[in-house]
């Protein structure tokens, strides 16, 4: 009678005829399509991607089983982040130069890169409060509000802060970066600056401004954006253009959401721990927009 394939072999017999049979067939498959296996002197998938250092980065400060998870979850959203600083500022050069199907190419894998943090959120919320509560201790007033990566995104994406460049003082190296992301044109200023070009009203107020400040709402600025979306086929490009931009602020809101309800299962109305409000801070967050006239335009149509 020949064993069932789904059943492991008792202690001290051999393996099964499936088996041994499976093991042969694998190793001929391996064999046939000439698979590299000998990496002695050469580079390896590990050796490529520096997986020794990426994955001895996670070092758990208390002895609690979920903490892996937290450290896993923001180091992930981290690399994602560096991904999309990389897309996101070449969309702007691209777009400063007139490149629009490059720009188009790169703000659309922003908008899947803001999904996937959309989704990373679905991961923490399996945390639960006394989770999260036996960890907290250890994180000391460390918090993602510190981040110089996510203060990058949100400059590029318009929303500058000055109070925001304080958390970097402390590393000259990262303040100088966070700084230079204060100081450019945000991605809207770029797109406005494109439409001046292109012949639309749009007053030098908002093409020629002190990009340190916060982006102030201008019917002009809407008027021009109406144009395009009166005229789709004679301003094809401009009018994806903006379609692109929605699609990024659309993915950007709901990382907001996302961010405030999984903060408050898991953690409540407890101040964060780098001495904001929590909840009540991110829910101020949900009412900034980024690029007003895209949204406003659209009672007008």
């Amino acid at each position: 009678m020949s064993s069932c394939p789904f059943h492991a072999a008792a202690p001290g017999q051999g393996p099964s005829e499936s088996e041994t049979s499976a093991t042969a067939t694998g190793e001929r498959i391996v064999q046939e399509e000439h698979a590299q296996l000998d990496f002695d002197g050469r580079m390896s998938y590990g050796d490529y991607l520096q997986l020794d250092a990426i994955l001895n980065a996670q070092k758990p400060l208390s002895p609690d089983h979920n903490e892996m998870l937290f450290i896993v979850q923001h180091q992930t959203s981290e690399l994602w982040m560096k991904l999309m600083l990389h897309e996101l500022n070449a969309a702007i050069t691209s777009i400063a130069n007139d490149q629009l199907p490059d720009a188009f190419k790169k703000l659309a894998r922003v908008s899947r890169i803001m999904e996937q943090l959309v989704h990373a959120w679905d991961v923490l919320a399996t945390m639960t409060p006394p989770e999260y509560s036996a960890i907290r201790p250890y994180l000391a007033q460390s918090s993602g509000f510190q981040s110089w990566q996510y203060r990058c995104v949100e400059f590029a994406m318009g929303n500058k802060n000055a109070a925001m460049l304080q958390p970097h003082a402390h590393r000259p190296d990262l303040s100088a970066i966070v700084q230079a992301a204060y100081e450019a044109p945000s991605l809207y200023d770029e797109c406005l600056r494109l439409l001046k070009r292109r012949g639309l009203d749009v007053p030098e107020s908002h093409t020629q401004r002190d990009w340190r400040q916060p982006y102030p709402a201008s019917e002009s600025v809407e008027n021009a954006w109406l144009v395009v979306y009166r005229n789709p086929q004679q301003h094809w490009d401009l009018y994806q253009l903006g379609e692109e931009l929605t699609d990024l602020e659309d993915a950007f809101r709901l990382w907001r959401f996302r961010h405030v309800t999984t903060v408050e299962r898991v953690i409540g109305f407890k101040r964060g721990t780098g001495g904001t409000g929590g909840v009540s801070y991110l829910r101020k967050m949900l009412d900034v927009v980024l690029f007003p006239e895209i949204w406003t335009l659209r009672t007008q149509l």
